[in-house]
């Protein structure tokens, strides 16, 4: 499903959550995080076991963060996936980024079930270097 369209207009949205971001500086949840970060986005960290990242407070749910996100990138594993885009239907989050290895069929299908925009086929940190 996922195109050019839809990732550049993923990427002009200004607000985002980040599911599985962490402090390890080794893991994508990390990367992904500090990239949107640094490229001027307003991104909080979801995470139930951390409480924080770059000295951000991390949140342990969607449902926890201050403000409901226009994005959620998700950074999780495909069974942890299929709740999380349930919760973004409950929060009527409707853009999801499902990273490479978060988005196995299931999860796509599951989403787009909840008629959600989906970007299931690219990884957001090539995709920000390509966003000017």
């Amino acid at each position: 499903m996922s195109n050019t369209n839809d990732t550049e207009a993923m990427l002009k949205n200004k607000q985002w959550a980040v599911v599985g971001a962490t402090d390890n500086k080794e893991k994508f949840g990390y990367k992904i995080f500090k990239a949107l970060k640094e490229a001027g986005y307003d991104v909080y960290p979801v995470n139930p076991g951390v409480d924080e990242i770059l000295g951000d407070k991390c949140y342990p749910a969607l449902k926890d963060l201050p403000c409901v996100p226009e994005v959620v990138n998700v950074v999780v594993p495909p069974k942890v996936g299929e709740q999380i885009v349930n919760n973004c239907c409950e929060l009527g989050i409707k853009n999801v980024w499902l990273q490479p290895g978060a988005n196995a069929a299931s999860v796509v299908e599951q989403a787009k079930n909840l008629d959600l925009n989906v970007v299931d086929r690219c990884c957001v940190l090539v995709e920000l270097r390509n966003h000017k």
